[in-house]
């Protein structure tokens, strides 16, 4: 089949917004799961270990601790199954894949460090300089009577 095609299709199929995640967040995922004829949404919320492939073929998978066993999904991004993935926590890792996570216990198992905001310089720079403890000891022993 022609190449063009084929990324034409699967360009229809893309979820806009997908992928706004990283390996290291604590994610929750809304899928859509349908019982008889009624559909309902469920929540699956845990830390993302790994991501893998592109395109639609995209995956992401899940983990958390639940009733103190570990439990991984993995999800296809660009699923019409997932209604919306929300980021709880931005996690800083160092790692693509967290697979170490699977043999830690209790709150090791989902400690992930969290990803700390840089502060601009301009609101470093427009903020009072501290006055030093040495400077101030003086005038306040002056100001009280003896």
């Amino acid at each position: 089949m022609n190449q063009a095609l084929l990324d034409k299709i699967e360009t229809e199929q893309y979820r806009k917004g997908a992928g706004a995640f990283g390996v290291g967040d604590s994610v929750r995922v809304h899928t859509k799961v349908v019982e008889g004829d009624k559909e309902r949404i469920q929540i699956f919320s845990g830390v993302v270990i790994g991501r893998r492939g592109h395109g639609l073929n995209c995956t992401f998978t899940v983990r958390r601790i639940s009733y103190g066993e570990g439990v991984e999904r993995v999800f296809p991004l660009h699923s019409p199954r997932i209604d919306k993935v929300e980021v709880e926590r931005k996690g800083s890792v160092r790692r693509a894949k967290l697979t170490y996570l699977r043999q830690r216990i209790g709150k090791g198992a989902t400690l992930v460090k969290e990803k700390e905001g840089r502060v601009p310089a301009k609101t470093r720079a427009a903020a009072p300089a501290p006055v030093p403890a040495a400077e101030t000891a003086p005038a306040a022993a002056a100001a009280t009577p003896k």
